[in-house]
């Protein structure tokens, strides 16, 4: 079986290599163009999946148009059996509906929920306590094809959008590999999604990341922690600067009359800021233009950027 895998960032590369090391005959990837980045934007940097493919002297296509009759040619010329997309942008007709067995799509949550462009986000900061993974067959709406398989990720208390990512990259690998091996022995079994259950994971925007701590303590909590490491919940200071938050815990202690918002520190080794409920403690932080830092390391440095902080007691 002739398999083209189409995806760009590192989620993507444990299941390409885990059908390459199964044996599977990959016989080209489809992946983003190289951008220039790095300091300065002059070093002209490879996406993770190409960097991959091209260690293992696999094909490695970089189309701009993905309509265009050039690249279809291309892609055509591979007669491929079965395309498989892992973190991918969204394919074409002429593209998903080429090879004969179909494109299939691994997705990031148990579809229909999360439907979208930031599953793993989303599901944090909507306070699941289970996520995972689906494997469906590509059809024209966007993340609505029929689901060949699924595996459930239990969302931990602490998890943040980073560490469930690492989590589920390495369990979709798995799921490809299952799902191609079915796919192979052509028993396959495709179930509709249940329309009753969707829900939507779009897009996350710069202006999507600022706390807003009229909310309850849990929902500050869960966003915080949908958005870290990237692309970070912020808050401002005071004195008007940015503040990114990466960690914080909900602190116990909850006080009476609490003022959403409010931000204080006792000047050596925490930082809270109060919600509609409760309070977080800040644990890992970010001042606008100096690195990221634990609290402690913050306020032993930057205490002249923190003026206007009441002191607690």
């Amino acid at each position: 079986m002739r398999i083209i895998f189409m995806g760009t960032p590192d989620f993507a590369v444990p299941s390409l290599k885990i059908l390459v090391e199964s044996g599977y005959n990959v016989v080209a990837v489809v992946t983003a163009t190289d951008k220039y980045g790095g300091r300065g934007n002059k070093v002209l940097l490879q996406s993770a999946v190409k960097k991959y493919a091209l260690s293992q002297d696999i094909d490695v296509l970089q189309p701009r148009n993905l309509k265009s009759q050039s690249f279809n040619e291309t892609l055509a010329s591979y007669k491929a059996d079965l395309q498989f997309v892992v973190a991918f942008r969204m394919l074409p007709e002429v593209v998903w509906n080429m090879p004969p067995l179909g494109t299939y799509n691994l997705h990031g949550s148990l579809l229909p929920e999360f439907r979208g462009a930031a599953p793993i986000n989303w599901a944090i900061i909507s306070g699941a306590k289970v996520t995972g993974l689906t494997t469906f067959k590509l059809k024209h709406e966007i993340d609505t094809g029929d689901t060949l398989f699924t595996e459930e990720v239990p969302i931990e208390e602490n998890d943040t959008a980073g560490s469930l990512h690492d989590k589920m990259m390495h369990v979709g690998a798995a799921l490809v590999l299952k799902s191609v091996k079915r796919i192979e022995t052509g028993d396959v079994n495709l179930q509709a999604q249940d329309q009753t259950k969707v829900s939507k994971a779009p897009k996350i925007f710069h202006d999507d990341c600022e706390i807003d701590f009229n909310k309850s303590l849990e929902d500050c909590f869960n966003m915080i922690r949908g958005l870290s490491p990237y692309p970070a919940a912020y808050t401002y200071l005071p004195n008007g600067m940015k503040l990114k938050i990466f960690f914080a815990e909900k602190y116990l202690k909850i006080p009476q009359g609490l003022s959403p918002g409010l931000i204080y520190s006792n000047q050596k080794d925490a930082i809270y800021i109060e919600t509609k409920n409760g309070i977080l403690s800040l644990k890992e932080i970010q001042l606008e233009g100096k690195r990221k830092m634990k609290v402690k390391d913050f306020l032993n440095g930057y205490k002249e950027k923190i003026k206007g902080f009441v002191s607690t007691v």
